[in-house]
């Protein structure tokens, strides 16, 4: 199946990013939010990120302005139902997700493929919102998209060799390198990475080193590019935790267990970056 539209729901920090890259592949793309406001900062996010990328001279200013007129924008989940693919990048709340595949599943054409950009949720749970469930996948992009090369294509228990094979293609396309993850709690790179950054809350908690030093163990003890802590602030601690219960609920193992500490935190209002206050103050 050819991809020559793709619509993006959720404007978002993952989502204006897919937008981008879909637009500078060449993909027409109808990027959709509920709020316009959402939108408008989305799109001048897009631009902004377009032109340092000008400055950098790895787009010309031409290839900018054309891309970005690829964009289209809307407020309603309908506008996707013309779409080759529609990538669902919203709330990471299955009751959100379920809501929204249930309206595009009745609205888009039969070989519409849906997909997920969820960085925990079951890809074979989220499809039996859909009569689709050979057509629906999962494609987790990893933040920044315009500069993060991995993509994570999750095929649910009844996901076809068609969907999967278009869908791989379509990454490699844009840019990314594919890897095919089946469909199990946390797919490959949270299932590894989450419980590393909980366990070095749990150092925190119980008083083993500072948040700077342990941080500075993993950095230059283990050639990580940042520290968990940091990591942790950067994707969201409401995040990490979500993930987290996603983990446990999902393999029922207690080492998967959330530390008290998270939960504190995120019952604060200590998210990191996004909040301004994690384990760093921004």
């Amino acid at each position: 199946m050819a991809i020559n539209t793709i619509a993006v729901i959720g404007s978002g920090t993952m989502g204006n990013g897919i937008a981008h890259v879909a637009a500078q592949t060449g993909l027409d793309v109808i990027l959709i939010d509920v709020q316009q406001a959402a939108i408008d900062k989305a799109l001048a996010t897009i631009e902004k990120n377009m032109d340092r990328q000008v400055k950098k001279g790895s787009m010309t200013d031409d290839e900018k302005k054309t891309s970005l007129a690829r964009i289209t924008t809307s407020t309603t989940v309908g506008a996707a139902f013309k779409a080759d693919l529609v990538i669902e990048a919203a709330s990471e709340r299955i009751e959100v997700k379920n809501a929204i595949f249930a309206e595009l599943d009745a609205g888009c054409a039969p070989g519409t493929i849906l997909a997920s950009n969820t960085s925990s949720i079951s890809i074979t749970e989220l499809a039996g919102a859909t009569k689709r469930a050979d057509t629906f996948i999962g494609m987790h992009f990893f933040n920044p998209v315009p500069v993060m090369q991995l993509c994570e294509i999750i095929r649910g228990l009844a996901t076809s060799q068609e969907t999967y094979n278009t869908i791989k293609a379509l990454a490699e396309r844009m840019g990314k390198v594919p890897v095919e993850v089946q469909d199990y709690p946390g797919f490959i790179s949270n299932r590894i990475l989450m419980p590393m950054i909980n366990e070095a809350i749990y150092c925190v908690m119980e008083g083993i080193a500072s948040v700077e030093d342990i941080d500075t163990v993993m950095k230059l003890g283990m050639a990580h590019p940042m520290g968990p802590l940091t990591l942790a602030d950067f994707i969201g601690l409401d995040v990490c935790l979500s993930i987290m219960e996603v983990l446990h609920n999902g393999l029922g193992d207690t080492k998967y267990r959330a530390c008290p500490l998270l939960r504190k935190m995120v019952a604060a209002g200590y998210l990191g970056r996004k909040s301004g206050r994690g384990f760093y103050q921004y």
